[in-house]
């Protein structure tokens, strides 16, 4: 296990888990700071982006079930759901299977702002990797079924709580 030691001698590995969380998190908050001089309109918060990513994923998601795949309070998604939708990033429409319940989707502008954030994620992105000598590349590579199996495990947990 990785949060083990050895006496007063912390065990070499288990610097790991913080080092591997440190890496992402640095890459993850770099990249967004990198994107944001070129983005069009007003700036969502990342609540707001991670509520649009999960409709375009599963078009007509209702408002729950998003708070729970988000693992948000019911309140904050319908507060969420009402700024995109005043803003134009999303359309709301009852369920017909549930008039009391309603379907989210993504507006076209929404759709078109999606597709650019990620162009120009994957080019700004791009533009680092090409920095990198082969054998830093081929380990990136190398690691991305781990780092997505240790997603789907961080994904399995946060369902369970």
């Amino acid at each position: 296990m990785y949060l083990c030691s050895r006496g007063n001698v912390p065990d070499v590995e288990s610097e790991f888990p913080q080092e591997l969380a440190d890496a992402l998190t640095g890459i993850h908050r770099l990249s967004r700071r990198g994107l944001r001089g070129a983005t069009t309109g007003p700036r969502l918060r990342g609540a707001e982006a991670e509520l649009l990513r999960l409709v375009r994923a599963r078009p007509g998601i209702g408002v729950s079930d998003a708070a729970r795949e988000l693992r948000l309070a019911g309140n904050s998604v319908s507060t969420l759901v009402n700024h995109l939708v005043r803003d134009g990033h999303l359309v709301r429409e009852t369920d017909p299977a549930d008039r009391r319940a309603a379907r989210l989707l993504l507006t076209d502008t929404a759709e078109r702002r999606l597709a650019d954030w990620q162009r120009r994620r994957a080019e700004l992105i791009g533009r680092h990797l090409d920095r990198l000598d082969p054998a830093d590349l081929d380990a990136l590579r190398a690691a991305l079924p781990a780092l997505r199996k240790l997603a789907d495990t961080l994904h399995e947990e946060a369902e369970e709580t």
